[in-house]
This record gives structure tokens, C-alpha cells and sequence, in this order.
């Protein structure tokens, strides 16, 4: 119940940003939800060398909603499909290459591990003003307001699940207000919504005309997948730290078996329409807190999620709630991940070179995404291209990245090896 609401919140928000019809939303929602089941409990069952045979809970990632609205205004979901198709394949080329990194070190790769760190757009923050017409001046900024309060006392005075549980009672509470003080909550559709069914049948199909927004979208889409992976590779060791009672080795294997699973779910995720998938840190958190890592209750909570996206009046009563809302739970969970990525800087030290590095590409990515530097010169595929900030940032910090010698990086440096084989 608590990864639920986030894997219909990230379609829900990435199609109504994009004027696309209910019709389509109904469709990508079930999708989703139906997508994160299967490979929930693939990733706990582990079928053949896909799967990390660990409870790990998989679902919609926000870090795609800027470009995949993008995609949707430049193309329609058929683009939108093609593109997160093909973006998988290098997730499950990184996967096959994996191999390449068992020479790196015990130590760094506890380093490494770390929650999903994926950043949710600043496109979201067009919602907080997203009301009905004609309803209260003040019904946004209350609801908001409310939201972000249950959040940050939740964080900051709750222990245990109360601290997991923050986001979820924040929208309930800020969907009550909403609905109670100004009517912004929509009671009339939920209320019409059937309990049990199917969404109308609304798959777009697969874009193949590979046109210029295609080549202007795809270094973002594959950027962003590649980012992803790593989160996932980071998640994969936390979670078998987590599931053990005394101390092991971590199993290659299996973080194998994680990122495929992974690669999985964004081609399946392509080729149903919907947003593209990823692992959710909340399921490692949970393991750690209850102490439950039976591979069985991560199947039997995939089969939740399956059985749930047929049940349209749940995810009608998500979809319901009101847009000030939806946008101060990202800005909390914006200002959390932005505090895991200072953690993981800290943790693996930060000098002045990295500090460089990392201030540039988040100050670059900013501007572009703001178009504050030189709008002018970057129109039509450019345009798509570094509108992105994650694109952007992730090219500047990529050069510089990969000049360390082989130590520096983890790898061990034989006698003749150079900075050049490695």
C-alpha cells in the first residue's frame, strides 16, 4: 500500500500534463500496475537469471515524467512506446557486461549501494495550482500546504513504518481537506467508477517511422535508463544486506538477475505504452525494518498489485486526487532524494574536483531545463534534446567521470596497466 499510490501517480501525472484522453490514462495506469506485479514477483521468485531471488518491490519511475510528456507532445504514446523499447536493450546490454565489474572490490561495491535516487521533473510543480475552475483562491495553497506539514512531521518526529507511511497518510489528508473545505476532490467520478473490470482497450502500438523527435529524444530516454540501472544495482546490494541475518558475500548472480528483471520491466512497460519501470527503495526499507525477506511475500505482493489494477475504483480514487496535492508530495520527495545524493557524495568522498563537477552538471542541467542559456540557438531536436535537466547535467558530469585511473575507480591496476586499458 505503500509503493501502490507512486506507480499510479507517475502515469496519471505524466498523461494529464500531456492532454492525453481517459481513455489512454485508464489504460496506462493498469498497465502499470499489472507490469509492477509481474515483475515483483519475478525479482523475488527469480526465473531462470532474470529475477535477484529477494523481496524487491518494482514500480513506475518519476525520474522519466519530464521527457516522457516530451515524447507524448512530439509524438503521442506510439513514440512514447518506441522509445522506452529501445532504451531497454541497453539496460540489458549493461546487464551482460556486468561481468566486466567483478574485479571491483568488496568495499566499493558497499559503497555503491544506496536507495533509488531517481529525481522526480520540476514539471510536476505546474500542478500545484491545478484546480477545478471557480473553486477557492485558497483551496491550492491550503492543500498543498497541508500535504508538505504531514510529510516533513511524519519525517521528522515519526520512527519506523510511521516515517514510510508519511507520504501516504500526507495525500490522504490532503485529498480530505481538498475535499472537505473547497470541493476539489472529485467524489462524483470515484463514485461512478465500477470496482471491478477493465480499462478500455487504448494501446497506441509502436512508432517505428524513427522520425527527428526520436533521435532528439533517444540520448535522454537511454541516459535516464542507464542512471536507473545503477540505482538498481545499488538497490540490489542493499537488499541482500538486508535479507540475511548474518553478514555474506554479495551474490553477482543475483545483482545480474536484479538488473535484467529490471530491463524486463521497462521493455514491457514500452511495449504496453505505459511509464517505464524500476525498483522501489521503501521495499528495502521495509525488509529491514520487519525482518521478513521470504521470497514468497514478494510474489504474493506482485499478485496484490496485479489483482489491484482491476479494481478501477481504487485506482479512480488515486487518480482523484487533487493536483496541489500530487505536486507538494514530489517536492517532499524531491527534497529527500536531493538529501540521499549528498549523503552518497559525502560517503565516497567529496573533494573539490568532484565538487566541481557535480555543481556544474546540476547548476548546467538547471539552466537548461529553464532555458536561461541561450534559448535562441537551441530550437527544434536541440531543443528536445537538452530540455531535459537530467539530460543536460548527466552529459556534463559523464566526461570528467571517466577520467580517474583505473584505482580511483575501484579497479585493481596490474603491473603496465594504464589509465587507457582500463
Amino acid at each position: 500500500m505503500i509503493a501502490v499510490p507512486g506507480i499510479v501517480l507517475e502515469p496519471t501525472v505524466m498523461i494529464q500534463l500531456a492532454g492525453r484522453s481517459g481513455a489512454y490514462l485508464s489504460w496506462a495506469v493498469c498497465a502499470a500496475l499489472v507490469i509492477s506485479g509481474v515483475t515483483t514477483a519475478v525479482q523475488a521468485l527469480r526465473v531462470g537469471r532474470i529475477g535477484a531471488g529477494y523481496v524487491m518491490l518494482m514500480g513506475t519511475s518519476s525520474a522519466f515524467i519530464a521527457i516522457c510528456v516530451a515524447a507524448l507532445e512530439q509524438g503521442g504514446p506510439g513514440l512514447l512506446a518506441t522509445l522506452i523499447v529501445v532504451s531497454s536493450g541497453f539496460q540489458f546490454a549493461l546487464a551482460a557486461r556486468l561481468s566486466a565489474l567483478r574485479r571491483i572490490s568488496r568495499r566499493r561495491w558497499r559503497d555503491r549501494a544506496h536507495p533509488d535516487t531517481g529525481d522526480p521533473d520540476p514539471v510536476i510543480l505546474g500542478k500545484l495550482a491545478d484546480v477545478p475552475e471557480g473553486a477557492s483562491a485558497a483551496a491550492a495553497p491550503v492543500t498543498a500546504v497541508v500535504t508538505l506539514l504531514v510529510i516533513v512531521v511524519t519525517a521528522l518526529r515519526g520512527a519506523g513504518l510511521w516515517r514510510l507511511w508519511g507520504p501516504v497518510i500526507a495525500l490522504i489528508a490532503g485529498s480530505a481537506a481538498g475535499g472537505l473545505a473547497f470541493g476539489i476532490y472529485d467524489t462524483e467520478t470515484v463514485g461512478g467508477a465500477k470496482w471491478i473490470g477493465l480499462p478500455a482497450f487504448a494501446w497506441p502500438g509502436l512508432d517505428l517511422g524513427f522520425g527527428p523527435a526520436f533521435w532528439a529524444l533517444l540520448p535522454g530516454f537511454v541516459l535516464l535508463t542507464l542512471v536507473g540501472a545503477m540505482d538498481t544495482l545499488g538497490d540490489g546490494i542493499a537488499v541482500q544486506r538486508a535479507s540475511w541475518r548474518r553478514p555474506r558475500a554479495v551474490d553477482f548472480r543475483s545483482i545480474q538477475g536484479v538488473m535484467s528483471a529490471d530491463g524486463v520491466g521497462n521493455l514491457l512497460s514500452g511495449l504496453a505504452g505505459t511509464v517505464p519501470n524500476t525498483t522501489h527503495a521503501s521495499g528495502l526499507a521495509i525488509v529491514e525494518l520487519t525482518g521478513v525477506a521470504l521470497r514468497a511475500v514478494g510474489a504474493a505482493i506482485g499478485a496484490i498489485f496485479v489483482a489491484l489494477a482491476f479494481v478501477l475504483k481504487f485506482s479512480v480514487l488515486i487518480i482523484a486526487i487533487p493536483g496541489p496535492v500530487v505536486a507538494a508530495h514530489y517536492v517532499a520527495l524531491v527534497a529527500l532524494l536531493f538529501f540521499f545524493g549528498l549523503q552518497i557524495l559525502q560517503h565516497d568522498g567529496f573533494d573539490s574536483r568532484k565538487g566541481l563537477v557535480v555543481s556544474l552538471a546540476f547548476w548546467l542541467g538547471l539552466a537548461f531545463q529553464l532555458d536561461w542559456i541561450f534559448p535562441e540557438y537551441f530550437r527544434g531536436p536541440w531543443s528536445e534534446l537538452l530540455a531535459n535537466g537530467m539530460t543536460a547535467g548527466g552529459m556534463t558530469v559523464i566526461p570528467p567521470s571517466d577520467l580517474p585511473a583505473c584505482a580511483q575507480i575501484g579497479f585493481p591496476q596490474g603491473p603496465g596497466q594504464t589509465t587507457d586499458s582500463c
